[in-house]
């Protein structure tokens, strides 16, 4: 045995190696929110604190890539795919959901839906496309269709942290917040499902595959996650009848809360389903119904708990993926590859939002349009993060001969440049499109009055269609006040046991917006 495998292999040297690995990333995160808190507070919108953590990581595994520890680092932020699957993304996504307030997320949920499902599938297609169409005309390294599908999906889920953070600090219409963090919420799952099964086509025998068996497959992933999901989360409401809240049993129901999302995450994964679908709509179900069970400071317990968890969470992919790129040997010779990916995602997050926009606007009256301003910021607010960088990273595996390194190189290319560059310009972007800015607190409430939905921008319109359009948004309406109806009267009830705290919740849409970035006790 020779002299370096003997030194590899030493247990002091590998817990050295271990303890330098954790002791730079511990840093690296106090570094990243100390600068954070240091940006914020002098409102300095040009470098987010998503920009601002990627930054740090760069720096630093620059640093290190020039050092001898090279190696040893390395081995410790080498992490797998499902270290993020697992530890990164669940808080994540389950804050996502659980901080989602009911309002104007239901008042504008047709939208929504139809943005994060219709919309998505509509982007990961016409990237997909465009790029095996790219590949066929020699414009960029050339890809089999089905990883092109794959590329597609990955890369259409969006991540608007630095856009939504914005938004709260200078405040915007209620009803743009609402779409855009509702369309980031759902468009992962809707994403990730896509993914799963294009990569289940694809190992499969795909000449052979009907078209018809993938929509089954993908309905039968995402609906099942959902149902999974929305399960566990009535499930937890045990809260009511366990009586945990009066017998000062708080550290049981504190632990007992937060281990539901992870049953329902693990469950969903050992059926084969998505585990990131079935925690959000759990987090949903849950705030709804199961957080007004809890006594009042197990509500600030769990409330600060998932929102300290998923910002270090968070905070730690970024780093990461700014240390990864200085780190790993990217296969930067594609470079084609990614400039026509981004001019090719750019064109499809255009046709998403505005076809989805017209599709909307069609059966929505003439005051509760969309602005065409609004459809611009939500087209500026599709950042790329964590999700996508996850996916890329299980696609190094999923997929042979160097095609997985070349989606995964692009795809932290294409983060990276969305974060810093549109990133640091969406506070100047959303300021030009008066979305943002002084005079929105008129608009706060006031979409959520009479029409449930946005505020009247024109009273031209003409009778005929109006009527026709007016018919429509009764009978929409009248489902919606019936569901409303049944949530209030017995959902609500038998679920929960303070109903008046959780009206008076729902009444605040954004909590957190005049407290600073993040979401607070909401």
């Amino acid at each position: 045995m020779d002299n370096s495998t003997a030194e590899k292999g030493s247990p002091g040297q590998e817990q050295q190696a271990a303890g330098v690995g954790i002791l730079l990333q511990i840093m690296m995160l106090v570094l990243s929110f100390v600068v954070g808190h240091v940006l914020r507070r002098h409102k300095f919108y040009y470098l987010p604190e998503a920009s601002a953590s990627l930054l740090i990581g760069l720096i630093v595994g620059g640093l290190a890539n020039i050092s001898d520890t090279e190696r040893s680092i390395r081995a410790w932020f080498n992490f797998h795919e499902e270290f993020f699957f697992l530890f990164l993304l669940p808080p994540i996504i389950f804050q996502s959901g659980f901080s989602l307030s009911p309002k104007p997320f239901f008042s504008n949920f047709g939208a929504i839906v139809t943005f994060a499902i219709f919309g998505t599938f509509i982007a990961s297609v016409v990237t997909g496309v465009l790029v095996y169409l790219g590949g066929l005309m020699y414009l960029m390294y050339k890809l089999p269709f089905v990883e092109c599908l794959m590329f597609g999906a990955l890369i259409s889920a969006t991540d608007p942290v630095t856009v939504l953070s914005i938004f709260q600090e200078l405040g915007t219409d209620m009803n743009l917040y609402a779409l855009v963090f509702g369309e980031s919420v759902l468009n992962d799952a809707m994403a990730i499902s896509l993914y799963r099964t294009m990569s289940v086509v694809r190992s499969n025998d795909p000449s052979g595959q009907n078209f018809f068996m993938v929509i089954v497959r993908f309905l039968e992933t995402f609906v099942g996650s959902m149902s999974a999901g929305v399960g566990v989360g009535f499930t937890s409401n045990l809260f009511k009848y366990a009586g945990l809240d009066i017998d000062n049993l708080q550290n049981l129901e504190c632990c007992l809360f937060v281990l539901f999302p992870y049953f329902s995450y693990m469950l969903a994964e050992g059926l084969g389903l998505s585990g990131i679908v079935s925690i959000l709509f759990t987090g949903i179900v849950m705030k709804h119904y199961t957080f007004s069970n809890l006594s009042e400071n197990s509500q600030h317990f769990v409330s600060d708990f998932f929102h300290l968890i998923s910002s270090l969470a968070e905070t730690f992919i970024f780093i990461y993926m700014g240390f990864d790129i200085a780190m790993e040997k990217h296969s930067w010779s594609h470079v084609g590859f990614i400039f026509f990916s981004i001019l090719f995602i750019a064109i499809a997050r255009a046709v998403n939002v505005f076809s989805c926009a017209y599709l909307i606007n069609l059966v929505r009256p003439a005051h509760r349009q969309i602005p065409s301003k609004h459809q611009k910021a939500l087209c500026y607010s599709g950042l790329r993060g964590a999700m996508a960088f996850a996916l890329a990273l299980q696609s190094v595996h999923d997929l042979q001969e160097g095609h997985g390194q070349i989606i995964f190189t692009a795809t932290t290319a294409i983060v990276v440049l969305t974060v810093l560059l549109i990133g640091g310009s969406t506070g100047t972007m959303l300021e030009a499109l008066q979305v943002v800015g002084d005079g929105h607190d008129a608009h706060l409430g006031e979409g959520f009055e009479g029409n449930n939905g946005y505020v009247p921008t024109s009273h031209e319109e003409d009778e005929t269609t109006g009527n026709k359009l007016r018919m429509k948004l009764k009978e929409f309406h009248r489902s919606a006040a019936s569901f409303s109806e049944i949530d209030r009267n017995y959902l609500t009830p038998f679920f929960t046991s303070q109903n008046g705290d959780s009206e008076d919740e729902e009444d605040d849409p954004m909590p957190s917006s005049r407290r600073g970035v993040y979401h607070g006790h909401s």
